[in-house]
């Protein structure tokens, strides 16, 4: 089973890093799963975070089109690459949801409208980028994480433990889910984390909560002072 991670310039550094880790604890958890590969991709041999963190890739977006599932970051990098038509058709011909679980943190949505992955989906996304993916004709709903099929949305830096659950639930089962949310978990606390129902066309906002199920809907960014502070930069 291989993941990927697309990421670019002025990429937002949690919505990599965070889905890196999470992906990475597989083998670590589960050293039989030998098969298991999480690559960084991307269109240069290195690419530079918002925060200023230079990381190298270890392949070219093209290299996409062999992965099982693919998410895509975000950062104020989307909104230069939604406009760029050589990249979205490099991007676009190794993307299938036929056969790929492809999914967007925060402003990564843009992406997958631009791509038309989106089309006639409702989706969620990161507040500031919200103007920008209606003009798409998407339906932008407030919720941590919104599901059609095998195309995923997450809104917010910490809804990435819902889009991360829902690609290791699908490729490697809901106990290696379990196992690997679990491993992040505060000390003394759990996450209990709702099935994500794979029967059902469109999953809300029913994921990884600690201590308890979280409500069904919750605000845009759900990190208060700290969301409304990241507003003001743009994810």
């Amino acid at each position: 089973m291989q993941v990927v991670i697309v990421a670019f310039d002025d990429f937002t550094d949690l919505d990599v890093f965070l889905h890196w880790d999470m992906m990475t604890r597989v083998p670590y958890l589960y050293p039989e799963r030998t098969d298991w590969r999480v690559r960084l991709l991307g269109t240069e041999d290195t690419h530079t975070s918002m925060g200023g963190l230079t990381i190298p890739m270890h392949g070219t977006i093209e290299e996409a089109v062999d992965a099982d599932a693919v998410i895509i970051s975000s950062g104020k990098g989307t909104r230069r690459l939604i406009e760029d038509k050589a990249y979205l058709a490099r991007l676009g011909a190794a993307l299938s949801p036929q056969r790929q679980r492809i999914g967007s943190q925060c402003s990564g949505a843009l992406i997958l409208a631009a791509l038309g992955l989106l089309d006639g989906k409702t989706a969620t996304t990161y507040p500031t980028a919200k103007e920008t993916l209606e003009s798409f004709g998407v339906t932008v709903v407030e919720a941590p994480f919104v599901r059609h099929g095998n195309v995923a949305t997450a809104g917010g830096c910490l809804a990435g433990l819902e889009l991360s659950g829902w690609i290791l639930e699908e490729l490697a089962g809901a106990a290696v889910r379990d196992a690997v949310l679990n491993s992040a978990a505060p000390v003394g606390a759990r996450l209990e984390i709702a099935p994500y129902r794979a029967s059902s066309s469109t999953v809300e906002a029913r994921g990884p909560g600690i201590g308890k199920n979280r409500a069904a809907s919750r605000d845009g960014d759900g990190l208060g002072a700290a969301g409304q502070h990241r507003a003001k930069v743009g994810a």
